[in-house]
């Protein structure tokens, strides 16, 4: 399966797609296997597999437990140069464009690109665009940028607009790992009628109206993980929400 193409394929025909982000720190291989038999009973579009950090999980067990249990395209989602495995599908190659640190740009890409062309993995390069969402979160500590502020709709545009150009893949709009709200919908919708590429929108969702707004916005793809670890369920009422605006 091309993944890339799926996601494309569909964006393109306005069909709206769902990926659980489980984080192999906070999730064990017995809770992945749960989440994966949901994800495959519910028709689910993605599995996105990351951590900021890594520091207790196993990021090959964790994507071999959800293989056991599902045939959902599994991407990685890198919080670090070593989350990399060849048991997924496709890895999203970030490039962390709305901020200025070269290593989040370039630098890490140049020390994993040699594992991943040999793992044998579809890459997608994505323009990661992190938003801020009320408070600091794991990735923007961690890759020492700044986040775009949430009213400065200019800056998202343009920023998203010259990933375009520079020929990546996709764009995602990230609010971070426990965000305090969602990606404003007034932003996602402003980037939508400014670019071409399928657009992600994560962070901060926590329930099916939210996720309804931003895909009614404009987002393509919306992905949700923190509320997930909260509440199981959610997975059933925004699936589908998803059905329900598709019809």
């Amino acid at each position: 399966m091309n993944v890339y193409r799926n996601i494309s394929n569909y964006s393109k025909g306005n069909r709206k797609q769902l990926a659980i982000l489980v984080d192999p720190d906070k999730t064990s291989p017995d809770g992945a296997e749960k989440i994966a038999s949901e994800c495959d009973k519910l028709n689910a579009d993605y599995i996105f597999v990351g951590s900021s950090l890594l520091m207790n999980g196993d990021l090959e067990l964790s994507i071999k437990s959800l293989r056991r249990k599902c045939d959902t395209p599994i991407l990685i989602f890198p919080g670090n140069t070593l989350q990399i495995s060849p048991s997924a599908d496709a890895i999203l190659f970030l490039s962390l464009i709305s901020g200025r640190n070269p290593e989040m740009l370039i630098g890490n890409h140049v020390i994993a690109a040699p594992q991943i062309k040999n793992s044998g993995l579809e890459v997608i390069p994505t323009g990661y665009i992190l938003i801020d969402c009320g408070q600091m979160t794991s990735v923007h500590y961690m890759s020492n940028t700044l986040p775009i502020p949430s009213t400065k709709n200019d800056i998202a545009i343009c920023t998203a607009m010259a990933g375009e150009m520079l020929g990546l893949k996709l764009i995602y709009l990230d609010g971070g790992s426990g965000a305090d709200k969602p990606i404003p919908t007034e932003m996602v919708r402003l980037i939508r009628k400014n670019i071409n590429l399928p657009l992600i929108a994560g962070g901060g969702i926590c329930n099916d109206s939210q996720a309804a707004d931003l895909w009614n916005a404009g987002a393509d793809l919306i992905v949700v993980g923190n509320a997930l670890e909260k509440e199981p369920g959610i997975i059933k009422e925004m699936i589908d929400m998803r059905d329900e605006l598709n019809k």
